[in-house]
C-alpha cells in the first residue's frame, strides 16, 4: 500500500457523528477526491463509540488511502478548510462533530511541527482508527514503532467496540 507509493501516499481517517452521517462520510470522499486527490482504497465503514468523550452519539469512521500531490502541511489545511465548509465547529476537544478528517500516515514520513504530527499519535491507542487501517494496509509498517497495523492493532488496550455498519 503505502510503502509502494512512497511519497503523496496518505492514510486518512474520517468520522461522523452529527446529522446524516453516512451522507456525510460522501460528502467528505468527493470534497477530498475534488481538492487532495483520488482515492486509491477504503475500508468498510464502522460504526465506533466516541472515544475520549463517551457521552455523545456514535461516530461512522472509515479509513482511506489517497493519492496526493499536497505536501502533509498543504494536505492538513485542505482538510480543515473541507472541515470547515461541512459545518465542523471546533467548540471543545473531542465535541460531537459533522465531519472529522485526520491524517494517519504520509508514507513513511515521520513530520512534527507546531500543528502536525505524523504518524499521527494517536494510532496505537485507537481501535476505531486501527481496525479499518489494518483493514486496508495489514502489513504497512509504523515508521516509528517498527509494528505493522496489524501487529499495532493485537496489542491495543482500547475496548471500545467497533462494529462494521456497511
Amino acid at each position: 500500500m503505502l510503502s509502494k507509493r512512497g511519497r503523496g501516499a496518505a492514510s486518512l481517517l474520517w468520522g461522523s457523528n452529527l446529522g446524516d452521517r453516512p451522507a456525510n462520510l460522501a460528502s467528505a470522499r468527493e470534497a477530498i477526491r475534488a481538492a487532495a486527490g483520488p482515492i486509491l482504497n477504503t475500508s468498510a465503514v464502522y460504526r465506533t463509540e466516541a472515544w475520549g468523550k463517551t457521552d455523545q452519539p456514535e461516530f461512522l469512521n472509515q479509513v482511506v488511502e489517497v493519492e496526493t500531490d499536497l505536501d502533509p502541511e498543504a494536505l492538513l489545511e485542505t482538510l480543515m478548510d473541507i472541515e470547515r465548509q461541512m459545518g465542523r465547529e471546533r467548540s471543545e476537544r473531542w465535541a460531537p462533530r459533522t465531519i472529522d478528517l485526520d491524517i494517519l500516515y504520509y508514507g513513511q514520513d515521520v513530520v512534527q511541527t507546531a500543528r502536525l504530527m505524523l504518524p499521527h499519535p494517536g494510532i496505537p491507542d485507537r481501535r476505531f482508527t486501527l481496525v479499518p487501517l489494518a483493514e486496508i494496509a495489514p502489513d504497512f509498517v509504523h515508521p516509528q514503532y517498527g509494528k505493522t497495523n496489524q501487529q499495532l492493532l493485537r496489542a491495543c488496550y482500547d475496548l471500545l467496540t467497533v462494529r462494521e455498519y456497511f
